[in-house]
């Protein structure tokens, strides 16, 4: 999916699951979006503290207390990505950062994935 002026001013493709791709067209075809993929009450984006709102929803709903902001979901994004595998440059391109420095301040790798790395002389 191509997400046009994200941050930084920058276009960027990001791949959606397979698990979204249903929901995601059900919801283009019933709110048959313009601009925007998701537009306010009147059109047009919505608003900083529409977004906001709607987030902190989401976070109560799905019971996590950590206080974050949205922008806490793009470091999510690319620490689950690392830990799930992804190579740091494939992560750098999807982020749009022009450093490998910026990228790695977004990757925070969990201590459980640490514990479970095995040394690469095991493999011998």
């Amino acid at each position: 999916m191509l997400i046009a002026s994200a941050k930084g001013k920058k276009d960027r493709y990001v791949p959606l699951p397979e698990s979204v791709l249903g929901l995601f067209n059900q919801y283009r075809k019933i709110y048959k979006p313009e601009k925007f993929l998701f537009e306010g009450q009147y059109g047009g984006a919505y608003s900083k503290s529409s977004v906001q709102h709607v987030f902190r929803k989401a976070m109560k709903a799905a019971g996590i207390r950590k206080k974050i902001g949205i922008h806490g979901l793009r470091h999510s994004y690319a620490s689950h990505l690392l830990e799930s595998g992804a190579d740091i440059r494939f992560i750098q391109e999807l982020l749009g950062h022009n450093s490998i420095k910026t990228t790695q301040i977004y990757t925070h790798v969990a201590h459980s994935s640490l514990k479970s790395a095995q040394s690469p002389l095991d493999f011998l």
